[in-house]
């Protein structure tokens, strides 16, 4: 039977820590009998680590993959408590702990390819041997990421996409105009993203769902087994809505949408930051071509920060126009009712 009856991690009631504040707890160690020379601490633990297989060689005629992986520690700190007259009596013993959160660090973040957790882990020892522990998950929110940049990534965005489509059956032409206006591209995890999409129906069908998903794309740095840097791009949904729009043949709609962000999120950064792996978002529409198998999509790059106040907005305009997955952008800013005219967007592709 163990000398310790139980441990047990008291935690502040905080559902999400910000990178650069700290965590008070206490680790509460009940025993049956007196511990001589026990050692007892707190230890706070950040890591993270992707693992993928690849290919070596398509062109060969048998399959061999290679695995490639990387890790980072982003934090590692120990709390040793101090036992006087080095053993404890049987009862319960209270220990206070205190850690910082560095500011720099990422945000808890989990997928099929690579993960950044933290965790409280409280522990008590006899020499050697571990007499008992516990481990708590934390979720962290972090602030890294260098966004005091030119003021037009707060400004207004407005993106555009059009396909022509040609209804070989009928000898009947049609196009579909789908364009996404935000009043900015910085949010911050928790936010509600508020959204217009205006939709120019110049086909004899019924344009019926609209679908917007917010799209996390990571590029994951590795190593291979000899050693040789490898990476790999892998996209993610983080948040979902359809709505119905049922737009009338030659007309033209306007629907207000909302999306919210979930907390934690990984805020945008680069691989330098996050030493594995790098953060960018899309918000992403898309509806079918009305009678082909086709979709037109529309997709505006967003920014995630931590919070509102490491940003300030400036009043002024940017536009993108998106034609077939190209973005180039613009400094004139295109009004609703211009929909309605011809030549709106100057790239076409034909859809049977």
């Amino acid at each position: 039977m163990s000398t310790v009856r139980a441990i047990n991690l008291v935690l502040p009631e905080t559902e999400v820590y910000l990178a650069g504040s700290s965590i008070d707890g206490q680790l509460v160690l009940n025993l049956r009998s007196t511990l001589v020379d026990p050692v007892v601490k707190v230890e706070l633990v950040g890591r993270g680590y992707l693992r993928w297989l690849e290919e070596e060689n398509p062109e060969w005629d048998y399959e061999k993959s290679t695995a490639c992986t990387n890790q980072a520690v982003y934090i590692s700190k120990t709390q040793n408590f101090h036992i006087e007259d080095g053993w404890l009596d049987p009862g319960v013993h209270t220990f206070d702990f205190h850690f910082n959160f560095p500011p720099n660090i990422p945000s808890t973040f989990n997928s099929k390819i690579g993960c950044i957790s933290y965790f409280v882990q409280g522990s008590c020892c006899s020499g050697q041997v571990v007499l008992a522990k516990e481990e708590r998950c934390l979720l962290l929110q972090g602030i890294a990421g260098n966004h005091r940049r030119p003021m037009k990534d707060t400004a207004p965005l407005m993106v555009e996409a059009r396909k022509d489509i040609v209804y070989f059956c009928c000898f009947r032409r049609g196009s579909m105009i789908l364009r996404i206006s935000l009043e900015k591209n910085i949010f911050y995890p928790g936010e509600t993203i508020v959204f217009m999409t205006d939709i120019a129906n110049r086909t004899c069908k019924y344009v019926r769902k609209l679908i917007f998903a917010l799209h996390c794309i990571v590029q994951y740095r590795g190593f291979s087994s000899r050693g040789e840097p490898c990476s790999l791009e892998d996209q993610s949904e983080v948040t979902r809505l359809e709505s119905q729009t049922d737009t009338a043949p030659f007309e033209t709609m306007r629907v207000t949408s909302a999306l919210v962000l979930p907390k934690p999120m990984p805020v945008t950064s680069t691989v330098m930051e996050n030493k594995i792996m790098a953060f960018r978002y899309e918000l992403v529409g898309t509806s079918s071509l009305p009678c082909t198998m086709s979709t037109i999509m529309a997709r505006v790059p967003i920014i995630i920060a931590a919070t509102p106040k490491h940003f300030s907005v400036e009043q002024k305009s940017v536009t993108l126009h998106e034609n077939e997955g190209d973005i180039s952008k613009g400094a004139v800013e295109v009004e609703a009712e211009e929909m309605k005219q011809p030549g709106v967007s100057n790239s076409q592709s034909n859809v049977e």
